[in-house]
């Protein structure tokens, strides 16, 4: 897709993927899709990789690291691939360091912790949540970047400022040297070791520490430099604050992009959470008026100044989480600044405020000042700032790039740059260009929307690219403040820094990396033209995902994503065919294409909690719903709509066919269904399963006078039984309304109702229009016209009816355990308590809201209820799990190693399908949560 055609890939020998199978032995992948899938990351650079290799752990990066000198093979690392300025992209070996380094250790209570680089920034902090305890650097991408990228662009964010960034916080580090050597910089003997094992690079240390501390001029830049937030070119910062070989290569390889060494874990210390805040946005009547009242506010203390200009503003309002003040807000030329004041202690933010509130009250401000203490309201607020760039680049003209620049200027020099690059937007012709980013410390990030055509650069973009550099750099600022150098900005690097201090960092670069194998043309580069070329043509290929940025931030919860593809790898693969047909490549197309049914499309769970996570709402479930209509020929159409007609008798079959299996020998029913499978198709027959439970009971009516509600039981609890032990959630919620003097009606003709999710999923439009057709008129009947809710028991269900009635009325629609929550358990008596409880909330209880209401039935049932590490969607997804036990297996593997940590007295859920994957990962006897709530209070 580079260069606006197919993609150019370089193909690699027989020997050299020999070479490669034996320093990584079963993790080459060589494949186009493999490849194609891969070479996507946010920023708007693109190469495409010979191959991409998934090192198990150090021992064998440094195979690999031996393998690359000895052949002369380059090689860029990657993990999270959230980063934007093209340090994370190659046409040579692609090292994904994210599938397997995952291990985290946290030490002395919290203060301390060792991570691996694969481990997404987010799972670190809620690991040291309980400790009250959070790592420093707070980068808007926190809910996908990793360990590894942190580390390697020296990340900070909106609070930390310079005291608390990566640099100044990172303890040690375990490193894999390009000789393969592999040090332990906190280690006691580290510098001996170093000493020993690279003589060279130990004394080269020492030697370009003294001619950096010897000359006046390279101190007084680099004291000027690292005042403000800094990652351009290398950290030579560290030159000057430590001395010994051994750490000041822990710190020069922060902020080094892979150039310099791989980095296997990293030891940080860690920082208070202060978890007493007070957060609101400012809106002032212009840019100007918010950049001259920045000094006032500055000396005010506040944790974080952010700023959205007009054009940021206008994307801020339409998200879902604005409040009715902004929502309200007609945007001119309006600028906002998000402050926020942190303390730990309640009265410490008291008296914060109490000095900022006359400071506030002498802004000209368009409306009076209003600060929020209460966290959804805070949350709503930095959810909003977070997901800010790619909610702007979502709204960019489809077929167009997004370019996100990030510069620091001193704070005293803010307002005339924001001026001065205002002028530079309208002279160049970036209408829709917008500035927001870190006013407190001068960081500005900006955006462009351009259209690179075969991958080059108008001119436009390079006038505009040299008229900006010096406007920074007129303003002694630094033209890479935190997204890190990468491509974008490596030929301006002695621009910035001078010849001195560039050449410290070539003779840095050929002692860590002497024949310059890692990541090159990255951070330092004698190619001035470098970062006008490789550019990304994203093309326009289908609506439901085309203003998608490939971001990566619904990657990390996506289940299919260890298996198969996530949900941004299904989108650029549909890019990539696109590109491959437009470019007349169409064998390429083809084998994307084939490739694309099982990777993308059939392993896809379509839990839409990738649209939970993305910042312009892209459920990538919709996308693969159509392309599974698109699949379904006219006999399975026709198949599943006669099903939907006959749910009742249908739903029975399967139930009494779960049966007849588990009456047989176990042996008989699996060695059939694998014979079906290998006849009919993975896709058509599902793998039984000797742990599968036999089949459920038929939903019966059951009429009651004045009723308080319609209790509509899912279809699941015909299909499959209860655990072992248990009643099922129907009759347990039945038995908790009786108990709780509340009166549920089940309506004539429940056994054939269903929510529609089982046709939806599967692209089964014909039999969904059925049950639409056919299901909400009798809702409606039954709940006398809206008047009383509608109650389903399993989360799923209770979306699939929501989405089935949406244009069926007033209709509403509730959960079981929100209705318990809410209704019953008020009017319950609990009497015997769980020790522990180990909970799963699905993906569906996730995205309807209903954590709270989860959290408060199971702290009703247990003392201790734990959320297990690593829990995300099982990934049975209704029928996945039985078509594809291999996608549950790989969802439910980190989750289930954190079960097994430690014992429980219960483990529940709230989907049946979802107690079964949980049962079958962990072998304990999950149930749903409400028939705990049923035994503890009998």
């Amino acid at each position: 897709m580079s260069g606006g055609g197919a993609a150019i890939m370089v193909e690699l020998s027989r020997d050299a993927r020999a070479g490669l199978a034996a320093a990584v032995p079963g993790g080459v992948w060589t494949g186009a899709a493999d490849r194609l899938r891969m070479a996507h990351d946010a920023s708007h650079y693109l190469l495409h990789p010979s191959a991409v290799v998934t090192p198990a752990d150090a021992d064998q990066v440094a195979a690999l690291l031996r393998h690359s000198r000895r052949t002369g093979t380059p090689l860029t690392f990657r993990s999270g691939g959230t980063s934007l300025s093209g340090q994370a992209v190659t046409d040579q070996l692609l090292v994904d360091t994210r599938r397997h380094f995952r291990d985290l250790e946290v030490l002395d209570e919290g203060r301390r912790v060792r991570v691996q680089p694969g481990v997404v920034l987010r799972q670190v902090n809620a690991r040291l949540a309980p400790y009250g305890r959070k790592l420093g650097p707070d980068p808007a991408s926190e809910s996908a970047c990793t360990v590894g990228g942190v580390v390697a662009n020296n990340s900070s964010g909106m609070t930390c400022g310079t005291e608390y960034n990566t640099y100044r916080t990172l303890e040690s580090v375990l490193l894999v040297l390009p000789s393969g050597t592999r040090l332990d910089t906190g280690a006691r003997d580290a510098d001996d070791r170093l000493r020993a094992t690279e003589p060279e690079l130990h004394a080269g240390l020492l030697r370009l520490r003294d001619r950096v501390r010897g000359n006046p001029d390279s101190v007084r830049r680099i004291r000027a430099q690292y005042a403000m937030k800094n990652t351009m070119g290398y950290g030579v910062n560290a030159f000057l604050d430590h001395d010994s070989p051994a750490d000041l290569l822990t710190r020069l390889v922060v902020g080094s992009e892979g150039t310099l060494a791989f980095v296997a874990a990293a030891t940080f210390r860690t920082a208070p959470v202060h978890r007493h805040a007070a957060t609101g946005l400012l809106v002032f009547d212009t840019l100007g008026a918010a950049m001259a009242a920045m000094p006032a506010l500055v000396a005010a203390g506040p944790a974080a100044v952010e700023l959205l200009d007009a054009a940021a503003l206008r994307v801020a309002r339409t998200d879902p989480r604005a409040d009715a003040a902004l929502r309200a807000l007609a945007v001119r030329e309006h600028a906002a600044l998000l402050v926020e004041w942190q303390e730990s202690d309640p009265d410490a933010l008291a008296a914060r405020l109490g000095q900022a509130r006359p400071v506030l009250a002498d802004l000209p401000l368009t409306a009076p000042a209003r600060l929020s203490g209460e966290a959804p309201a805070r949350a709503a607020l930095w959810h909003i700032r977070k997901g800010l760039y790619a909610a702007v680049a979502g709204a960019r003209p489809s077929g167009t790039t997004a370019l996100l620049e990030d510069i620091a200027v001193p704070v005293d020099a803010l307002a005339d740059t924001c001026a001065a690059l205002a002028d530079l937007f309208a002279r160049h012709r970036y209408e829709q260009s917008v500035i927001f980013g870190h006013a407190k410390d001068g960081n500005l990030h900006f955006m462009l929307n351009e259209r690179f055509s075969h991958g080059a650069a108008p001119a436009r973009y390079a006038d505009f690219t040299e008229e900006m550099v010096d406007l920074v750099l007129g303003h002694g600022g630094t033209l890479k403040a935190e997204h890190g150098t990468g491509r974008v900005m490596a030929p301006y690097v002695r621009r910035q820094f001078g010849d001195e201090l560039y050449e410290v960092m070539r003779e840095l670069k050929m002692l860590c990396d002497p024949d310059g194998l890692l990541n090159p043309g990255v951070l330092l580069s004698d190619d001035a033209e470098i970062h006008m070329r490789h550019l990304k043509t994203v093309p326009t290929v289908e609506e439901e995902v085309d203003r998608c940025v490939e971001c990566g931030y619904c990657e990390p919860v996506c289940p299919s994503r260890d298996l198969t593809t996530t949900p941004r790898q299904r989108i650029v693969l549909r890019r990539e065919i696109a590109a491959a047909r437009a470019g007349g490549d169409l064998a390429l197309a083809r084998e994307l294409e084939s490739a694309y049914d099982y990777d993308a499309v059939q392993t896809c769970a379509v839990d839409g909690m990738c649209a939970t996570a993305c910042p312009v709402l892209i459920n990538t479930g919709d996308l693969v719903k159509r392309l599974r209509a698109e699949a379904n020929g006219g006999v399975a159409q026709a198949g599943w709509r006669q099903a939907a007609n006959r749910w009742g008798a249908a739903t029975r079959g399967m139930a009494r066919g779960l049966d007849l299996a588990g009456a047989l020998p176990p042996a008989l029913p699996e060695v059939a269904s694998r014979a079906a499978r290998v006849v009919l198709g993975a896709e058509r027959v599902p793998q039984w399963r000797r742990d599968l439970p036999r089949g459920g009971a038929a939903r019966r009516p059951r009429p009651v006078d004045e009723p308080d509600a319609v209790f509509v039981p899912s279809c699941l609890g015909t299909l499959f039984g209860p655990a072992e032990g248990g009643t099922g959630v129907a009759t347990a919620l039945l038995t908790l309304a009786d108990r709780a003097g509340v009166r549920l009606l089940v309506p004539d003709g429940v056994a054939s109702m269903c929510c529609g999710t089982p046709w939806s999923s599967k692209g089964l439009t014909a039999g969904w229009q059925a049950v639409r057709d056919r299901v909400p008129p009798a809702l409606r009947a039954a709940s006398r016209d809206g008047a009383l809710p509608v109650v389903t028991d399993a989360a799923s269900c209770t979306e699939g009816f929501a989405k089935l009635v949406a244009d069926a009325g007033a209709l509403r629609v509730v959960d079981a355990v929100a209705y318990v929550a809410d209704e019953l358990l008020p009017r319950l008596t609990v009497r015997r308590r769980l020790g522990s409880l180990a909970l799963h909330p699905t993906c569906s209880s996730t995205r309807l809201g209903l954590d709270e209401a989860l959290l408060t039935v199971a702290r009703a049932v247990a003392d201790e209820v734990v959320v297990p590490d690593g829990w995300q969607c099982c990934g049975f997804a209704g029928d996945r799990g039985l078509l594809h036990p291999e996608l549950t297996a790989s969802a439910t593997r980190a989750e289930a190693r954190a079960v097994a940590q430690r014992p429980f007295d219960g483990y529940a859920s709230v989907n049946r399908t979802c107690e079964i994957g949980m049962a079958r990962a962990t072998g304990q006897p999950y149930r749903h949560l409400l028939e705990l709530l049923a035994d503890a209070t009998d």
